[in-house]
């Protein structure tokens, strides 16, 4: 009876304890669902919806979840007191906005008479091309590269050619994957015999003088794929000169040049190195192949000179003769090691060459051999196994961090223009992730990159010209929407990209910083230009307020060059010197100037010209007939390369971009010169 008893009252106990769990449980799920509808949504959907099921989001869809607010047409307002920052709910506002030039081209049917008539007519067409292609290009959806596309090439252990075929590819040998550390590359040629050589780059003759007699050869590791529509990078410049060289010896020369800016020249010039110079791998950059009497010393090297000045004739004994001969076949070898390139002539090592910033091996896709040599064969062994992806989604680095915030409410103090080309995502990237992070930063300064658009013919061209982009089929034009829409800091310009016609970005920078951005001083500068925001502002702020100015490396009296490749014509340009204009690397100039050029473009009275800082010289020269201006020159602007206490380094390499800000960040701005 007992027994019965207490098993009732367990009983009794168990069903009152599930009783409780069951109303613990239902008073949770009522809260879920108020407190978080949108599981209630995901159950029950909205009144007229069909139920769907639930996915997962893609990666990129949860990194723009996430993402900071890119800008929109509007600023958002963000209260100065809010700290941190926080974005307003994203899922009410459009996942991503095209930012867009609010330049208009649209001239009369009666073009503006003049000598630069032609210009105009070239900037109509190519912006209502270019209206086309961007309306084209806003109704298609930026897709990811599928592998059915690829065109990778197979990455070869060793590649042979002899020097017919070689002949027959354009004196081009292609290296698919590049190189690595221990590839190497053997060469077997015949130097020609000296001829005589009348080229003006070579030698400048007088009347009378005899011709002079020239044999060399350049041997060159080139980046095919770096770069699209422009000269390949020089990774390495080997070049013997047998017979022509303006010392009248035989000599090598070394170097590397990127965006037709060459580094300092390494030459060889019969002497081995300095024992207290630094070495590659251990090995001397120059051996030895003269000898005289006063065992190599400098006083010996200025005696040399000095005799060769007064015209004293010295005799010179051959410790070992210069590796190359006129008519004699040599074996060339170009190895790949931890520090440096290394030469070796038929066995004996001739040079190393130290490694440069610019440049990693496997941007070396190809190996060009030019000038007065035999090539019989060229054999390549030892390279890379893995083809590292030379697509633009190998330079973008889709992360949060480095997307532009949104433009401020109020007006800023400086708007930075960044022109850049299309297919420059390499360039764009490295300015992102160096001093473009000093103007994420600051709430007085604003930076973007102005870029034209690439008609779909030019497009395909630039393409086929890199020979095995791995986006081959891909739009350059599309890819460039997907990264516009990602960091938000990219201004559209809505015409076809060309050379000629760069100076409608420039006019479209200053739209853009005066009307949208309405920033006091508006800076323009290249995607290969590194920028010391913080001295930049300090050069400016010794101009009085209110006064415009005209700030860069100015040029006086420079004249037009009508010869040669960047020749101008007297069409072009009728007057003899052009007025002063700063270099294009680098220079700022005041909001009041840039709302005079923007007006007289709009009523069609704007001068072009095909060369931007000569047309900005030009624009600022016409304002200051009606308002002074002051001029303000510095050569640390600088246009050529980088210089000590520089405010502005030009033809940067996006490895040198990484360079210069890894020294900026540590405190010792220094140039990361080739």
């Amino acid at each position: 009876m007992r027994r019965s008893k207490f098993e009732l009252a367990i009983s009794i106990a168990r069903q009152r304890s599930l009783q409780i769990l069951l109303l613990i449980a239902l008073l949770y799920a009522i809260f879920i669902f108020f407190e978080f509808p949108f599981v209630s949504r995901r159950i029950y959907p909205p009144a007229g919806g069909a139920a769907t099921a639930a996915v997962l989001a893609t990666e990129e869809e949860t990194d723009l979840n996430y993402a900071p607010v890119r800008p929109f047409k509007e600023s958002l307002r963000l209260s100065q007191s809010a700290a941190p920052r926080r974005h307003p709910d994203i899922s009410h506002r459009p996942r991503s906005s095209s930012v867009v030039s609010g330049l208009i081209f649209n001239p009369p049917p009666q073009l503006v008479d003049g000598n630069f008539s032609e210009l105009h007519k070239s900037a109509r067409d190519a912006w209502e091309v270019g209206r086309k292609l961007f309306e084209e290009l806003r109704s298609r959806r930026a897709s990811a590269p599928s592998d059915e596309n690829r065109t990778d090439e197979e990455c070869l252990h060793s590649i042979m050619i002899n020097g017919e075929d070689f002949m027959k590819g354009g004196r081009v040998m292609i290296l698919p994957c590049g190189l690595t550390l221990g590839s190497h590359i053997t060469l077997v040629a015949k130097a020609y015999r000296a001829h005589a050589e009348h080229d003006p780059k070579i030698s400048i003759l007088k009347d009378g003088d005899e011709a002079v007699m020239v044999s060399q050869f350049m041997m060159e590791l080139q980046g095919l794929k770096t770069v699209d529509g422009e000269d390949p990078p020089r990774i390495l410049h080997f070049n013997p000169r047998l017979k022509g060289d303006w010392s009248g010896r035989p000599v090598i020369e070394q170097n590397t040049c990127y965006r037709m800016q060459w580094g300092t020249a390494q030459r060889c010039e019969g002497w081995k190195s300095r024992a207290d110079e630094e070495t590659v791998d251990g090995l001397v950059k120059c051996e030895k192949w003269i000898r005289d009497d006063h065992n190599h010393s400098e006083e010996s090297k200025t005696t040399w000179w000095l005799n060769r000045l007064i015209g004293r004739k010295k005799e010179v004994s051959i410790e070992w003769p210069y590796p190359f001969v006129e008519d004699k076949l040599f074996v060339l070898t170009l190895s790949a090691g931890l520090e440096g390139y290394h030469v070796n002539v038929d066995g004996r090592h001739v040079t190393s060459f130290p490694y440069r910033t610019s440049f990693v091996l496997e941007d070396a896709t190809g190996l060009s051999i030019n000038g007065d040599l035999d090539v019989q064969s060229i054999f390549a062994a030892s390279l890379p196994s893995s083809h590292p992806s030379f697509s633009p989604q190998k330079s973008l680095e889709l992360l949060p961090k480095w997307q532009a915030l949104p433009l401020p409410d109020g007006p800023v103090e400086l708007f930075i223009g960044i022109l850049s080309a299309g297919n420059h995502f390499a360039e764009r990237m490295a300015v992102r992730k160096s001093w473009m992070e000093s103007v994420r930063k600051s709430p007085n300064i604003v930076a973007r990159f102005f870029v034209a658009l690439l008609y779909d013919f030019l497009s395909r061209l630039l393409i086929a010209r890199t020979l095995f982009s791995q986006h081959g089929r891909k739009d350059v034009n599309l890819e460039l929407k997907k990264e516009l829409e990602y960091f938000g800091d990219i201004v559209i310009v809505p015409y076809v990209d060309s050379y000629d016609l760069v100076v409608l970005k420039t006019v479209a920078i200053c739209e853009y910083g005066f009307r949208a951005v309405k920033a006091k001083y508006i800076m323009k500068c290249d995607d290969d230009t590194f920028v010391r925001i913080k001295f930049v502002m300090k050069e400016l702020k010794k101009i009085p307020i209110n006064k415009s100015l005209y700030v860069g490396n100015i040029n006086y009296y420079h004249k037009p060059l009508r010869h040669g490749k960047w020749a101008v014509t007297y069409e072009e340009w009728p007057e003899e010197d052009y007025p002063p204009y700063a270099n294009g690397p680098g220079y700022v100039v005041s909001s009041d100037i840039a709302d005079f050029i923007v007006s007289e473009f709009e009523k069609h009275k704007l001068r072009l010209f095909k060369m931007e800082d000569v047309s900005m010289g030009m624009w600022v020269e016409q304002f200051n007939s009606s308002r002074p201006v002051e001029y303000v020159h510095s050569d640390k602007f600088c246009q050529y390369g980088c210089i000590e206490g520089y405010y502005t380094a030009h033809y940067q390499s996006p490895r040198q971009m990484m360079c210069m800000w890894s020294k900026l960040q540590a405190g010792r701005p220094h140039c990361c010169n080739m």
